[in-house]
């Protein structure tokens, strides 16, 4: 089967500026505008296309990104440095600190329009303590 997600779209209410700051955390770059969306591109094909959806309250959504571990720890400094408070758990109780599930690091992160994202470097179920 050749099925495959190709893209998701991201509420947000300054598109450029939502983009602009998952990019710089990440290490990509923001994809030139198409049509109402601005694209941050992921490295497995994956495009976030994020898209202005007015003043209105926005629901949160899960967007979790599987790294490596030298990429966790760039990232991880990246989130550091733009003093943008992390949590070790998707609940946001666990403040300034990383998890350790299945052997790996996780950190969660809020983006400006309160969506959770997440870096991790093992999918979850893949064992380790």
């Amino acid at each position: 089967m050749t099925i495959e997600l190709n893209h998701t779209i991201v509420a947000a209410h300054d598109k450029e500026a939502s983009a602009a700051f998952l990019a710089d955390l990440l290490g990509l770059a923001v994809g030139p505008r198409y049509g109402p969306f601005v694209p941050v591109p992921i490295p497995n094909g994956v495009t976030l296309d994020y898209m202005d959806t007015g003043d209105g309250p926005i629901t949160s959504q899960h967007y979790a990104f599987l790294v490596s571990e030298d990429e966790f720890s760039e990232i991880f400094g990246r989130i550091q440095a733009a003093g943008v408070e992390y949590y070790a758990d998707p609940g946001h109780r666990q403040v300034g600190e990383i998890n350790h599930l299945d052997g790996g690091r996780g950190a969660y992160f809020s983006d400006p329009n309160g969506h959770n994202m997440e870096i991790l470097t093992r999918p979850y179920g893949s064992g380790g303590s």
